[in-house]
């Protein structure tokens, strides 16, 4: 069982930077953890994702090159280096955690919001 707790969103204007941040309780060093957005009316989507050995990551193909996702397993964090942000990438941003070989995610923190002005 783990417990996440994000942190770092904002108001930002398009081109800036944010970083987001990800406490987590609970031992998540074998969990895949994730960055997952939702934009008003739409679907959740993953827009980052980190292997527990961080030899994986995956990227939403709008956000590569743009965003690095990290992880510290002695630190427990999760976090999301975002940068040169568009407005296209508002949304609420979730983290979560799934244990290896499961389809879902299944801890996830409360979000935090992410708005980028044009």
């Amino acid at each position: 069982q783990v417990q996440l707790v994000e942190s770092g969103g904002g108001l930002v204007q398009a081109g800036g930077s944010l970083r987001l941040s990800c406490s987590v309780s609970g031992d998540f060093s074998t969990y895949v953890m994730g960055w997952l957005r939702q934009a008003p009316g739409k679907e959740r989507v993953v827009v980052a994702a980190i292997a527990w050995t961080a030899s994986y990551t995956y990227y939403e193909d709008s956000v590569k090159g743009r965003f690095t996702i990290s992880r510290n397993n002695i630190r427990n964090t999760v976090n999301l280096q975002m940068n040169n942000l568009k407005p296209e990438d508002t949304g609420v941003y979730y983290c979560a955690a799934k244990r290896r070989g499961d389809s879902s995610y299944s801890f996830w923190g409360q979000g935090t919001q992410v708005t980028v002005s044009s």
